[in-house]
């Protein structure tokens, strides 16, 4: 019997931490913005007066003086930890707790794509829809999603994935954050675009 994807009682952990990607190098990644969702997501921090940090992640293309892509593909709203922990957007409070995380989003209604698409990621070759094995849902599941149980979060995901395809060119740009647990920092790139494939 498949079971509708629904965030866990008292589960705040793909709010609460970041990951390293595609490698500790790179620094720890923050929550994917798309071009045409920043703007949004920059005015929901002003209205709620929070202070976000939001940086590039992809691009694509060259430029024609200097390092760096063409065209940025996708942002990054950094987590406000030093470490890069802790999306802006999550109560601190635990007396605020709700029915679809254990700390409130403040966003929850308007949260970014890449929020509402998960816990779906591409498996390494594009080819199948996975679910994170990390989410406290998906560890009593399967680890293949299927259409049935999560409509919304494919959805959410095809948006991201049709924008990708429809912008990608030969030259892709990843962006070093330098951003992670002190112990890891030394061995960070510095803050900055890296030439990931051409």
């Amino acid at each position: 019997m498949l079971r509708k994807f629904k965030c866990v009682e008292g589960c705040s952990d793909c709010c609460n931490y970041r990951e390293y990607y595609p490698s500790v190098e790179y620094g720890k990644i923050g929550v994917l913005i798309l071009p045409d969702e920043k703007f949004r997501i920059e005015e929901e921090a002003k209205n709620n007066n929070i202070r976000i940090n939001i940086i590039p992640r992809l691009g694509s293309g060259r430029k024609k003086k200097g390092i760096g892509p063409k065209k940025i593909l996708a942002y990054q709203m950094m987590g406000k930890k030093k470490n890069g922990d802790l999306c802006p957007f999550l109560e601190e409070s635990n007396s605020q707790t709700s029915s679809h995380i254990g700390l409130k989003c403040k966003i929850y209604e308007n949260r970014p794509l890449a929020c509402r698409a998960y816990p779906i990621f591409d498996d390494s070759k594009g080819s199948d829809i996975m679910l994170d094995g990390k989410c406290q849902f998906c560890k009593s599941c399967s680890t293949t999603a299927h259409k049935e149980s999560l409509g919304d979060e494919i959805e959410a995901f095809t948006k991201i994935k049709t924008t990708f395809c429809r912008e990608a060119t030969a030259e892709i740009w990843r962006y070093a954050t330098a951003v992670g647990e002190d112990e890891t920092r030394p061995r960070f790139f510095s803050e900055g675009w890296v030439l990931e494939c051409t």
